[in-house]
């Protein structure tokens, strides 16, 4: 499956079909430079869908499959694809009841929720309480970035074009009045060990959301989930906490669009 960027490129995403009795529909946010093929994303997204929630999954602008360029891409832009990607997903006759972000991702998954076509739910895995956060990892390169516009970046393996707009709209973002306003159950799971996000960040989160709302501790969990089984746990207790939100529209060889 491919789909329009709300800058033009085409992003690619892969539909993980819900197993027997259809039980809902989701739409998993990926982290920062990660993917729809990373470790969480993946391995979360099928075993929602042996549990009956199929899952969309796709990359960002610039990583994986997709088409573009990553530094144009910012933290308005992964929320407004996200709605875009929602918004798909109702088109085609499965509406997404259920958004599921790591990290970077999750705080994308509460910014997108409330434009985001027939979403119910929300659940975020090791998400910072603040988009800035990911600052971190490239405060060695910002200043240059910010005097000369732009400035290569090496991360994870391969080198990114890190912009000034980039940079910008991250420091503007302001997640803190979105988990307020979110009017969605929202789920938040989060390692205690977790040494990329601290755990406080799913305190602060926790506590300016509005009921309802759960908390789990994922023990035992690394941030990236490649732990044997930790990703599919969290599956595990998201499908169980979804439950009560999602509704099941169709046996799988029945749903439009599949």
């Amino acid at each position: 499956m491919r789909f329009k960027s709300v800058v033009g490129p085409e992003l690619a995403g892969s539909i993980d079909l819900p197993e027997g009795e259809v039980r809902g529909w989701g739409i998993f946010v990926h982290g920062f430079t990660l993917g729809k093929n990373s470790p969480a994303a993946s391995r979360v997204s099928k075993q929602l869908a042996r549990e009956g929630i199929g899952m969309l999954r796709y990359d960002n602008l610039g990583i994986g499959d997709s088409d573009g360029d990553w530094g144009d891409g910012s933290f308005t832009v992964k929320v407004q694809d996200s709605v875009r990607a929602a918004n798909l997903m109702a088109e085609r006759g499965t509406p997404a009841d259920l958004l599921v972000g790591h990290s970077w991702g999750g705080a994308a998954a509460i910014a997108a929720a409330a434009e985001a076509t027939g979403v119910r739910a929300v659940a975020t895995i090791g998400a910072p309480a603040d988009p800035s956060h990911v600052e971190h990892q490239y405060d060695a390169v910002v200043d240059r970035v910010l005097s000369e516009g732009q400035h290569e970046w090496f991360v994870g393996g391969r080198t990114l074009v890190l912009k000034r707009a980039f940079v910008e709209d991250v420091r503007r973002a302001r997640l803190h009045d979105q988990v307020r306003e979110l009017d969605r159950p929202l789920l938040v799971m989060h390692s205690p060990t977790d040494d990329t996000v601290d755990i406080a960040n799913a305190g602060e989160i926790f506590r300016k959301a509005r009921h309802p709302r759960s908390f789990v501790s994922l023990e035992g969990a690394d941030h990236l989930l490649t732990t044997r089984g930790q990703a599919q746990r969290a599956a595990h207790i998201i499908s169980a906490w979804a439950d009560q939100y999602i509704h099941g529209r169709c046996h799988v060889d029945e749903c439009v669009g599949v």
